[in-house]
């Protein structure tokens, strides 16, 4: 991991290690590769793109562990937020779904900056591929994880257990963005015969991706990258014009 607080599995003499009574090491299992290329534009919850696929690729000396995962319709990925760490977390944030004008505490939030940079996802697993070298490669459908971030575990969703209908979502009642999304002809254009990352497009962008001080109608043009397409959009009163998909460099 980038700035080295999390080191890849190694060898299989593998084992967390407490450094002190409050104080652990760990070593992540592998890292995500994913379609979302960039923070702008992954969804801030898993699920809610569902064309969003990616895979985890187990070594061979860590393929036994996922014995028995197959019969899983989900998982929960236990992961970092490696692309938040090495600063003081705030202890408030201002969550976008709350327009970013009303802070809560960090610990009633989702939000990345945390006194530990450790997250959850429940996502769709597709099947399990065994790979020459003895590897086992996950199949991921819904992420919400940028390519690389490394995962730290995986856990079996268990729909007895993970599934509360009764629960409630505090201020995350509110119900989520749902903008009209349109092509311009040169977007179009570079969509012919690409019917999945069309759709992919439009689920991502209608959710409005921008930070939530951006969330007002305005004349900056956005770039999201997506797989091997970078996505220039902007968002107007009629809602989300995409004005140019181009081939990342």
């Amino acid at each position: 991991m980038r700035g080295g607080r999390v080191a890849h599995r190694r060898d299989r003499g593998y084992r967390p290690v407490a450094v002190s009574s409050d104080t652990f090491s760990f070593q992540s299992i592998g890292v995500v590769r994913s379609t979302w290329r960039q923070k702008l534009g992954t969804p801030r919850q898993a699920g809610l793109v569902p064309a969003a696929l990616g895979t985890l690729r187990l070594t061979a000396d860590l393929a036994p562990a996922a014995r028995g995962l197959s019969a899983f319709s989900h998982v929960w990925l236990i992961f970092v937020f490696d692309r938040h760490v090495g600063g003081p977390a705030p202890l408030e944030v201002r969550p976008p779904r709350l327009g970013g004008a009303r802070r809560v505490g960090v610990f009633a939030s989702r939000a990345p900056y945390r006194p530990n940079p450790i997250g959850l996802s429940a996502v769709r697993l597709l099947g399990l591929d065994a790979e020459p070298d003895g590897a086992v490669t996950l199949r991921l459908g819904g992420l919400d994880l940028v390519d690389g971030t490394p995962i730290l575990d995986v856990k079996p969703y268990l729909p007895y257990a993970d599934a509360l209908p009764d629960a409630s979502a505090g201020w995350a009642e509110a119900p989520l963005p749902d903008l009209g999304v349109r092509f311009a002809p040169r977007a179009e254009a570079a969509l012919t015969g690409r019917a999945e990352l069309r759709a992919l497009v439009r689920a991502t962008l209608r959710l409005d991706p921008r930070p939530a001080h951006a969330r007002l109608p305005e004349a900056r043009t956005w770039a999201t990258r997506l797989e091997d397409v970078d996505v220039r959009w902007r968002v107007d009163a009629d809602g989300v014009c995409v004005d140019a998909i181009e081939r990342a460099e």
